[in-house]
Protein backbone atom coordinates (compact mmCIF):
# COMPACT_ATOMS: atom_id res chain seq x y z
CA UNK A 1 0.00 0.00 0.00
CA UNK A 2 2.55 2.40 -0.94
CA UNK A 3 4.27 2.40 2.70
CA UNK A 4 0.78 2.93 4.48
CA UNK A 5 1.02 0.18 5.93
CA UNK A 6 4.02 -1.65 8.09
CA UNK A 7 4.38 -5.28 9.59
CA UNK A 8 7.15 -7.57 11.51
CA UNK A 9 8.00 -10.58 10.13
CA UNK A 10 6.82 -13.16 12.40
CA UNK A 11 6.06 -17.37 12.04
CA UNK A 12 2.74 -16.12 10.19
CA UNK A 13 2.83 -12.95 7.85
CA UNK A 14 -0.48 -11.71 5.80
CA UNK A 15 -1.11 -12.34 2.47
CA UNK A 16 -2.81 -10.13 0.03
CA UNK A 17 -6.08 -11.59 1.08
CA UNK A 18 -5.82 -8.78 4.24
CA UNK A 19 -5.17 -5.59 1.41
CA UNK A 20 -8.79 -6.64 -1.04
CA UNK A 21 -10.53 -6.86 2.00
CA UNK A 22 -9.74 -3.46 3.28
CA UNK A 23 -10.07 -2.47 -0.07
CA UNK A 24 -13.64 -3.60 -0.28
CA UNK A 25 -15.20 -3.31 2.99
CA UNK A 26 -17.23 -0.14 3.53
CA UNK A 27 -16.96 3.36 5.69
CA UNK A 28 -17.94 2.51 9.29
CA UNK A 29 -17.45 4.09 12.74
CA UNK A 30 -17.00 0.41 14.70
CA UNK A 31 -15.79 -2.53 12.91
CA UNK A 32 -15.35 -6.00 13.94
CA UNK A 33 -12.67 -8.26 12.97
CA UNK A 34 -13.12 -11.71 13.26
CA UNK A 35 -9.99 -13.65 13.30
CA UNK A 36 -7.69 -10.31 13.71
CA UNK A 37 -4.82 -12.58 13.46
CA UNK A 38 -1.66 -10.17 13.13
CA UNK A 39 -4.00 -7.33 12.10
CA UNK A 40 -3.08 -7.43 8.27
CA UNK A 41 -7.03 -6.45 7.65
CA UNK A 42 -7.66 -4.12 10.48
CA UNK A 43 -4.52 -2.07 9.99
CA UNK A 44 -4.51 -1.84 6.22
CA UNK A 45 -8.36 -1.03 6.62
CA UNK A 46 -7.55 1.44 9.16
CA UNK A 47 -5.42 3.30 6.71
CA UNK A 48 -8.24 3.85 4.73
CA UNK A 49 -10.79 4.83 7.32
CA UNK A 50 -8.23 6.61 10.52
CA UNK A 51 -11.13 7.70 12.35
CA UNK A 52 -12.97 4.36 12.46
CA UNK A 53 -12.72 2.61 16.02
CA UNK A 54 -11.62 -1.35 15.14
CA UNK A 55 -12.43 -4.37 17.82
CA UNK A 56 -10.27 -7.75 16.93
CA UNK A 57 -10.90 -10.84 18.49
CA UNK A 58 -9.21 -14.32 18.27
CA UNK A 59 -8.27 -17.61 19.72
CA UNK A 60 -4.84 -17.06 19.68
CA UNK A 61 -2.63 -15.34 21.97
CA UNK A 62 0.52 -14.94 20.47
CA UNK A 63 -1.34 -13.36 17.63
CA UNK A 64 -2.52 -10.80 19.46
CA UNK A 65 1.06 -10.24 20.73
CA UNK A 66 1.89 -10.12 16.96
CA UNK A 67 -0.75 -7.73 16.38
CA UNK A 68 -0.69 -5.19 19.38
CA UNK A 69 2.95 -5.04 18.05
CA UNK A 70 1.94 -4.13 14.49
CA UNK A 71 -0.55 -1.75 15.87
CA UNK A 72 2.05 0.35 17.70
CA UNK A 73 4.41 0.20 14.46
CA UNK A 74 1.18 2.13 12.79
CA UNK A 75 0.61 4.72 15.57
CA UNK A 76 -3.18 2.69 15.59
CA UNK A 77 -4.93 1.56 18.25
CA UNK A 78 -6.91 -1.80 18.68
CA UNK A 79 -9.27 -3.38 21.41
CA UNK A 80 -8.09 -7.07 21.16
CA UNK A 81 -10.23 -9.69 22.74
CA UNK A 82 -8.73 -13.41 23.04
CA UNK A 83 -12.06 -14.96 22.23
CA UNK A 84 -13.01 -17.61 19.88
CA UNK A 85 -16.45 -16.22 17.49
CA UNK A 86 -18.00 -19.44 18.09
CA UNK A 87 -18.57 -19.40 21.57
CA UNK A 88 -18.29 -15.79 22.43
CA UNK A 89 -21.04 -14.66 24.95
CA UNK A 90 -21.62 -10.78 24.42
CA UNK A 91 -24.24 -8.68 23.11
CA UNK A 92 -22.46 -6.14 21.33
CA UNK A 93 -22.40 -5.58 17.68
CA UNK A 94 -21.04 -3.28 15.56
CA UNK A 95 -21.30 -1.13 12.09
CA UNK A 96 -18.99 -3.65 10.22
CA UNK A 97 -18.03 -7.30 10.85
CA UNK A 98 -15.07 -8.31 8.52
CA UNK A 99 -13.22 -11.62 8.22
CA UNK A 100 -10.90 -13.27 6.39
CA UNK A 101 -11.95 -17.02 8.09
CA UNK A 102 -9.97 -20.16 7.60
CA UNK A 103 -11.78 -21.52 4.47
CA UNK A 104 -8.50 -23.83 4.08
CA UNK A 105 -8.72 -27.12 4.73
CA UNK A 106 -6.06 -30.08 5.98
CA UNK A 107 -3.42 -29.89 8.62
CA UNK A 108 -4.06 -26.99 11.21
CA UNK A 109 -0.21 -25.14 11.38
CA UNK A 110 1.77 -24.16 14.52
CA UNK A 111 0.05 -20.62 14.94
CA UNK A 112 -3.09 -21.99 16.17
CA UNK A 113 -5.40 -20.65 13.93
CA UNK A 114 -9.02 -22.04 13.25
CA UNK A 115 -8.43 -24.83 10.52
CA UNK A 116 -11.44 -27.63 8.98
CA UNK A 117 -13.90 -24.52 10.65
CA UNK A 118 -17.39 -24.89 9.30
CA UNK A 119 -18.06 -21.84 7.18
CA UNK A 120 -21.54 -21.39 7.36
CA UNK A 121 -21.73 -21.94 10.93
CA UNK A 122 -18.62 -18.71 11.22
CA UNK A 123 -20.85 -16.43 9.48
CA UNK A 124 -23.73 -16.99 11.19
CA UNK A 125 -21.79 -16.02 14.09
CA UNK A 126 -20.63 -13.27 12.66
CA UNK A 127 -24.00 -11.68 11.38
CA UNK A 128 -25.17 -12.12 15.02
CA UNK A 129 -22.32 -8.94 15.98
CA UNK A 130 -23.92 -6.84 13.26
CA UNK A 131 -26.07 -3.86 13.96
CA UNK A 132 -29.35 -3.79 11.80
CA UNK A 133 -28.21 -2.11 8.09
CA UNK A 134 -24.85 -3.00 9.10
CA UNK A 135 -22.36 -5.04 6.77
CA UNK A 136 -20.68 -8.16 6.95
CA UNK A 137 -17.57 -8.66 4.32
CA UNK A 138 -14.95 -10.98 3.68
CA UNK A 139 -12.45 -12.81 1.31
CA UNK A 140 -13.15 -16.72 0.41
CA UNK A 141 -11.57 -19.04 -2.27
CA UNK A 142 -13.69 -19.51 -4.66
CA UNK A 143 -14.53 -23.40 -3.84
CA UNK A 144 -15.96 -22.21 -0.52
CA UNK A 145 -17.75 -19.47 -1.23
CA UNK A 146 -21.35 -20.77 -1.70
CA UNK A 147 -21.16 -21.96 1.91
CA UNK A 148 -21.34 -18.40 3.18
CA UNK A 149 -23.59 -16.98 0.41
CA UNK A 150 -26.04 -19.59 2.01
CA UNK A 151 -25.65 -18.30 4.76
CA UNK A 152 -26.00 -14.78 4.31
CA UNK A 153 -29.05 -14.81 2.35
CA UNK A 154 -31.70 -15.84 4.67
CA UNK A 155 -31.11 -12.79 6.60
CA UNK A 156 -28.91 -9.95 4.71
CA UNK A 157 -29.51 -8.42 1.12
CA UNK A 158 -27.48 -6.36 -0.85
CA UNK A 159 -25.21 -8.99 -1.82
CA UNK A 160 -21.88 -8.05 -3.50
CA UNK A 161 -19.96 -10.36 -5.20
CA UNK A 162 -16.26 -9.51 -6.40
CA UNK A 163 -14.09 -12.09 -8.05
CA UNK A 164 -10.50 -11.84 -8.03
CA UNK A 165 -8.42 -14.11 -10.73
CA UNK A 166 -4.96 -15.78 -10.50
CA UNK A 167 -3.36 -16.90 -13.67
CA UNK A 168 -6.31 -19.21 -14.04
CA UNK A 169 -9.50 -17.97 -16.24
CA UNK A 170 -11.58 -18.98 -13.22
CA UNK A 171 -11.54 -16.70 -10.36
CA UNK A 172 -8.98 -17.48 -6.93
CA UNK A 173 -10.48 -15.01 -4.40
CA UNK A 174 -14.21 -14.18 -3.79
CA UNK A 175 -14.90 -11.05 -1.94
CA UNK A 176 -18.05 -10.79 -0.58
CA UNK A 177 -20.29 -8.48 0.64
CA UNK A 178 -24.21 -8.07 2.67
CA UNK A 179 -26.01 -6.03 4.24
CA UNK A 180 -28.29 -7.12 7.59
CA UNK A 181 -31.85 -7.25 7.27
CA UNK A 182 -32.20 -5.37 4.39
CA UNK A 183 -33.89 -6.72 0.59
CA UNK A 184 -31.79 -5.58 -2.23
CA UNK A 185 -30.75 -8.17 -5.19
CA UNK A 186 -27.52 -9.43 -6.04
CA UNK A 187 -24.84 -7.48 -7.97
CA UNK A 188 -21.84 -9.57 -9.44
CA UNK A 189 -18.67 -7.72 -10.71
CA UNK A 190 -16.20 -8.69 -13.58
CA UNK A 191 -13.76 -8.65 -11.14
CA UNK A 192 -9.71 -7.48 -10.97
CA UNK A 193 -6.44 -9.47 -11.13
CA UNK A 194 -5.17 -10.54 -7.44
CA UNK A 195 -1.98 -8.71 -8.29
CA UNK A 196 -3.60 -5.41 -9.35
CA UNK A 197 -1.21 -2.62 -8.03
CA UNK A 198 -3.42 0.03 -8.01
CA UNK A 199 -4.95 -1.79 -4.51
CA UNK A 200 -1.69 -3.49 -3.85
CA UNK A 201 0.93 -1.05 -4.46
CA UNK A 202 -0.80 2.11 -4.38
CA UNK A 203 -3.34 1.45 -1.74
CA UNK A 204 -6.55 2.56 -3.31
CA UNK A 205 -9.45 1.38 -2.30
CA UNK A 206 -11.85 -0.84 -5.07
CA UNK A 207 -14.41 1.90 -5.27
CA UNK A 208 -11.89 4.27 -5.99
CA UNK A 209 -10.34 2.10 -8.41
CA UNK A 210 -13.67 1.32 -10.54
CA UNK A 211 -14.33 4.98 -10.51
CA UNK A 212 -11.59 5.48 -12.00
CA UNK A 213 -12.13 2.93 -14.69
CA UNK A 214 -15.55 4.35 -15.41
CA UNK A 215 -13.75 7.29 -16.65
CA UNK A 216 -11.22 5.75 -18.70
CA UNK A 217 -13.60 3.57 -20.39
Amino acid sequence: MGGKVVFERGDYNITSDAVWLAAFAPDAKTVLDVGVGTGGISLCYMAHNPNTTVTGIDISSDMLDSCANNAKLNNRELELINTDILNWKTDRTFDLVISNPPYFRGTPAQHGAHHNTDLGEWTRRCIRRIRPNGYFCTIVDTATAAEVISSLTPTCGDLTIFPLFGAKNTAERVLISARLGTRGGTRVFSGLSMNYDPVLRDGLTIVSVLATLSKTC
